[in-house]
């Protein structure tokens, strides 16, 4: 008798702990769908607009960039560099 009680709890248990679990995924898999990329849009217009304005001074852009050549600066790195050097 205590021996199928504790089973009964058992599989009970097990069964609640799989369909939580399946909720769950569920609910990660609905959530995939949203866009992730919300920042990049607004993000990839500001550097094309700086690139454009930074072609209308092109001696300053090309110190700039061996500058950062020299420093041996690449990626994010080399970008905020441009930035701050086309900045000045």
């Amino acid at each position: 008798m205590v021996r199928s009680v504790l089973v009964m709890v058992v599989i009970l248990a097990l069964s609640l702990g799989i369909a939580s679990m399946a909720q769950s995924q569920a609910q990660n898999d609905s959530g995939a769908s949203m866009p992730v990329h919300s920042k990049a849009a607004p993000a990839k217009k500001r550097w094309s607009d700086l690139l454009a304005k930074w072609r209308q001074n092109t001696p300053k852009m090309k110190a700039c960039r061996a500058e950062a050549r020299k420093k041996g600066l690449a990626g994010d790195d080399r970008w905020f560099f441009l930035e701050s050097c086309m900045g000045r």
